[in-house]
Parts: C-alpha cells; structure tokens; sequence
C-alpha cells in the first residue's frame, strides 16, 4: 500500500509538472485529475464538423480538409467565449494516410489554438453509419438529420479480431504523437460505445459484446504511450449511473477506466442535474460532452446555469448549420424534413453565414464564459 500511494503521489506531481511518468501510466487519481481540471478555465463549446464536411472523412481527408473554413468558424466559436470543440478522428483515416492525418491535425491545432480552443479529440465513435468507407463521400439524405456520419471502427473491423493490430497502431500512433501536446485538452476514446448505431442501418450483430471486449483494449493502447492529457469515454444513456449494479459491462469499462467523467444528456434541466451529480458521485471532474436539442427540452438556457453552477464542462451538440443537417431532428430518420423546416432547429447555434440562430442564446454563452467558475451571472 505504501508503494501504490507513493506511485500515485509521484504521478500527480509529474502531471502537475506538465510530464509523464517515464512507465505507462494507469488511471490518474483523483487529486491528479483535481489539480488538472482545477488548471482549466470553464469548459464550453461544441461538438464540431465544419459546415462543408458530413462527417470525419470529409473534414480530415486532404481532398476535402479546409482550413480557411474552419479558421473562420473557430473564430465565430471564440468570439462568443468557446473554449473547447469535441472533434471527431477515424481510424480509417489512419490506416489509409497516417502521416497526413497527423500533419492536418496538426494544421488543426495550429488553428484551434490561434483562437484559444483546445479541442477534445473522439478516436470512436458506435453511431450511425456501420459501414464507414475511404474516399469520396455520400451527399446528405434531404431532410435527415446526420445522415453521412460515419461509425469507428466499423462494423466489419469490429467484428474481425485480426484487425484489432491495426486499431492498435492507430491509438498509440495518433495519441503518442500528441502526448506532451499542451493544445489538445483530452482524449475521448470511444463516443457512445453501447450505442446500437440510430438510424435505419442494419444492426451490427453482438455489438455490446464486441465492444466490451475491445473497449479496455483501447484504454490500454492509449496509456501506454503515457498521454499527459486525459482519456474518457462518456455515458449516454440509462437512469442510475451512481449504481454499479445498474451498469452493464461497457459502461462498468467507462467509468473505472476514465481519467475524467464525462457523460451526455438531452433532456429537461432537472433530469440534466439528477444525471450530472450522479456523474460527481465519483469524485472526478466532470463534462457534459453532449447536450442541447431544443426540441427534446435540453436547451442552452435549461442546462448550461447548471453546468457552470456545479462547475461542469459544457460540450453541446452542434455549432454551425451545414452537411451534417443536424438542425433537424431525430425523428427525420422516419419522417423527412423534405417540405420545409423543423418548428424549431434541433441543434446548432450559427447559421451558416455566421448569423446566431438565437442571439440570446449567444449572449448567454458569452456571459457564462466570461464569469468565474461556479458563479452564474444575473441576466442584464
């Protein structure tokens, strides 16, 4: 016991140092992970793809990779207080160009932290598309919201234990390369993993299992390269997450594996609050990764005073209207917004000219951004 409290001592000083220790480091403890978060400003932004991308590959591949656009809408993030952006990788990407994918993720950094955004990078990702594919991308579905978002692995890769070396390349390849890298603020391996995927795609056989069996693997792989930032992988769905025994076997993976909780919620406020003091039961520091669709009742108005009153990191869904078409909602997957628009927008908070769909909505995040942590701020 005396060895373990001395390991865990000398690895918050290493990370308090801005070092890794010189062994593949384990879970951070809680007072490393304390003194990490409390070094962090009040964490709000978004999920983000830019307006001309439907998924990763757009964004990233070199065909399609825009950096004038995305330096023009990181500027809008931080002109209204944006300090984060969630961006997702895919290991596809990877496998075919892993030298470019770094170099433009590098490009990235360069942008993100011209503007002060430290983005949140996502390696996997269980949603939507099952069969993810290289090269040129589909066009949007008309009227249906995320419908070219691609799943990481993959449902073929997923299943197949021989391709599992190359998953392993690209989590220490990718999460190495960017270890000791100050711009990034974490790793979250692996989005909504117990998801069975949404949409009208044909289910991936024994998911759960698969990703179960794979998804501390992945923990692994990415500690291994002793990463300064830290790893989460977030809970999405279910009503008792303070509750070992209500957990199933991915989720038990997620919360004694995460350096940090995270979690996602799009409901009224009060279940926001019940679901994010379960996620502080566990003595971390926490962020809400996913939140904000008006039309289920998770607004920015309803859940981000909470957020900043427990001092939880805000991470909503969506940021500019674009190929993702997630302004519209959930249920265009069965009924189309082919002939006219949503009541109200689902997600996103600029239109695509850089407009705010809401102002005050606006406001409000740049009024939250700007006061210290833990306090919300009167209205004007």
């Amino acid at each position: 016991m005396l060895r373990r409290t001395f390991l865990f001592a000398t690895a918050a000083l290493a990370l308090s140092a801005g070092f890794a220790p010189a062994e593949a480091r384990q879970i951070w403890p809680k007072p490393a992970a304390k003194t990490w978060y409390d070094r962090q400003p009040w964490l709000v932004g978004a999920n983000y793809a830019p307006a001309n991308a439907i998924n990763q590959f757009e964004m990233w591949q070199p065909e399609t990779f825009d950096p004038a656009t995305i330096d023009k809408e990181l500027g809008w993030a931080q002109g209204i207080g944006m300090n984060t952006m969630r961006v997702y990788l895919h290991n596809m990407l990877w496998e075919k160009d892993p030298e470019g994918l770094k170099r433009r993720m590098d490009q990235f950094l360069t942008i993100a932290a011209r503007h002060k955004i430290r983005p949140v990078f996502v390696l996997f990702d269980s949603c939507w598309d099952p069969d993810p594919v290289n090269g040129p991308q589909r066009p949007p579905i008309p009227g249906v919201h995320n419908s070219g978002w691609m799943q990481a692995p993959g449902a073929a890769r997923l299943a197949d234990r021989s391709q599992y070396n190359k998953l392993e390349g690209y989590v220490k390849d990718v999460v190495g390369h960017f270890a000791n890298d100050q711009r990034i603020l974490a790793w979250d391996v692996w989005n909504e993993p117990n998801n069975g995927g949404g949409g009208n795609y044909k289910p991936t056989p024994n998911k759960t299992q698969l990703v179960a069996g794979l998804l501390g693997r992945v923990f692994d792989w990415a500690q291994s390269v002793d990463p300064t930032q830290p790893l989460t992988s977030g809970l999405w769905i279910g009503e008792t997450w303070d509750k070992q025994a209500s957990l199933d076997a991915v989720e038990k993976i997620q919360v004694s594996r995460s350096d940090i909780m995270t979690f996602h919620d799009y409901n009224w406020p009060e279940q926001f609050e019940r679901r994010a003091r379960q996620m502080l039961s566990y003595g971390r520091p926490v962020i809400c990764t996913e939140y904000m669709a008006r039309g289920n009742g998770s607004t920015f108005d309803g859940s981000l005073p909470v957020g900043k009153k427990l001092n939880i990191g805000m991470i909503n869904w969506g940021f500019v209207d674009g190929k993702t078409q997630t302004r519209l909602p959930w249920d265009s997957w069965e009924k189309p917004y082919t002939k006219g628009e949503p009541t109200i927008w689902f997600h996103e908070v600029f239109r695509g000219d850089g407009t705010p769909y809401r102002t005050a909505e606006t406001d409000l995040i740049r009024r939250m951004s700007a006061a210290p942590k833990g306090v919300v701020p009167v209205a004007n």
